[in-house]
């Protein structure tokens, strides 16, 4: 396993969908100028999405609006996932900004009520939690914890997975790009490919062998092993869903040659599968489950859960320490997240709202008669529709037209997966009946400007 593979590949996943100033004709004067003070004080790797990005002012549920008051359907950002300026999260971070904001040293009643509530949420043992501010920092101490408690170093993951920023997550990203070392610690397997690999019980079996031939790798080069950390939807790998349970297969590999299984939660978590992790629909139990993104609704907050006996034997030896991870204004905003998606019903809504869109996203696939949709696959508002060429190659020109077709019609999504060639749509959890009509509307159009 090469960790040079598919270079080119990942060459494209970090320029695909981004902004190019020389294609970008149709910017006004006032955002070009704004970009091109963003470029001189925010430099080069950061990114903008779209040919011509979009310059919000402000935004409320599932939508975006610019300067001039023009609407955008959001239907790629699980950041708020109980909606953008939601009012229950606005009125918690305020109240608790007006009266205390401080860090975890000090005794404070917030964080306590909230991890109690937090890992009730999770089966047993997972029934304790490490606050940090991002999914970066939590999938960081992550591998800490794996790699202390187990004295190992090799951490195997998905060809093109993403898992953060910080230099252990990094190290541990490949979908960051060629120039991002991956280390001969860190093993490499292919996620399963439900378009052009082996279906049903023998996808899972092949993914549990590459396991297994990694662990037996690192045994031949002398680097002990630690874990594996597995994105629960693999959304960077093109969402590989399919089949049930070989996440589950995977863990036993792992646990069997005594290594930790993380469940990295930062995007499937809170609800976006339509139940609360995206372990939950492969029947697996981690050892270490990551939370991120959504968590706060916007507002940085981030938790490692694990059990007390992995937590005993690491802060046993390890003094861990996070200024404002779990302060009380993030725990505000928590909080209210999990009174939003309880109290209205989000799990539920996010299963029968995901499987409305996917259902229209194949009757109109279906519809076109040209084959250039391969799948359409989700697990509540998560989705992903695969696109390939005649000959059943991967497209992502196709697919990188539809995103460009959409934001025309000011329809937000973008794309992912190995080849770049998988649209990721994955709106707040919020996107309602409406919503999901105009988003079906607009991707019929773009559909039908692609066929012809």
């Amino acid at each position: 396993m090469t960790q040079d593979a598919g270079s080119a590949e990942k060459r494209r996943s970090i320029m695909v969908n981004a902004y190019d100033g020389a294609a970008a004709t149709g910017l006004g004067a006032a955002d070009r100028e704004l970009i091109a003070r963003r470029e001189r004080v925010l430099g080069r790797p950061y990114r903008l999405f779209y040919r011509e990005p979009v310059h919000a002012v402000r935004a409320a549920g599932a939508h975006l609006f610019d300067a001039s008051g023009a609407d955008f359907l959001d239907a790629y950002n699980n950041v708020p996932a109980v909606g953008h300026s939601n009012p229950r999260v606005q009125a918690a971070v305020a109240a608790q900004l007006g009266t205390l904001n401080t860090h975890t040293r000090y005794l404070t009643d917030g964080v306590i009520d909230y991890a109690e509530r937090l890992t009730a949420l999770f089966p047993a043992p997972l029934s304790q939690a490490v606050f940090a501010c991002t999914g970066s920092e939590a999938v960081d101490l992550a591998l800490r914890i794996a790699r202390r408690v187990t004295g190992g170093e090799g951490i195997i993951i998905t060809r093109n997975a993403y898992h953060g920023t910080t230099s252990a997550a990094a190290a541990i990203s490949p979908s960051l790009g060629p120039g991002n070392e991956i280390p001969e610690t860190v093993a490499l397997v292919d996620a399963p490919d439900s378009v052009r690999g082996p279906g049903g019980d023998a996808a899972g079996a092949a993914f549990a062998q590459q396991v297994e031939a990694a662990i037996a790798d690192f045994a031949a080069r002398g680097i002990p092993f630690a874990g594996m950390i597995v994105d629960s939807v693999l959304s960077s790998d093109g969402l590989r869903l399919a089949p049930l349970g070989f996440l589950a297969r995977a863990a036993e590999v792992v646990r069997a040659a005594g290594g930790l299984y993380i469940a990295d939660e930062v995007q499937p978590g809170f609800g976006r599968t339509g139940s609360w992790w995206g372990f939950e629909r492969h029947g697996l139990l981690p050892d270490l489950a990551v939370l991120g993104k959504p968590m706060g609704n916007g507002i940085p907050i981030s938790a490692v859960i694990g059990s007390p006996e992995l937590f005993d034997r690491f802060g046993a030896e390890v003094r861990y320490f996070n200024t404002f991870g779990g302060n009380p204004v993030s725990v505000a905003a928590a909080n209210a997240v999990l009174d939003e998606i309880e109290e209205r019903g989000l799990l539920a809504h996010a299963e029968r709202a995901g499987e409305r869109l996917a259902s229209g996203l194949r009757e109109i696939a279906s519809s076109a008669g040209d084959g250039r949709v391969a799948e359409v696959r989700g697990a509540g508002l998560f989705l992903g529709v695969e696109y390939v060429d005649a000959a059943g190659a991967p497209d992502p020109a196709a697919a990188l037209a539809v995103v460009t077709g959409l934001r025309e019609r000011r329809i937000l999504v973008s794309a992912s997966g190995t080849f770049e060639n998988v649209l990721k749509i994955r709106p707040p959890l919020v996107f309602d009946d409406a919503d999901t009509e105009r988003f079906l509307d607009g991707f019929a159009a773009v559909s039908a400007d692609l066929g012809g």
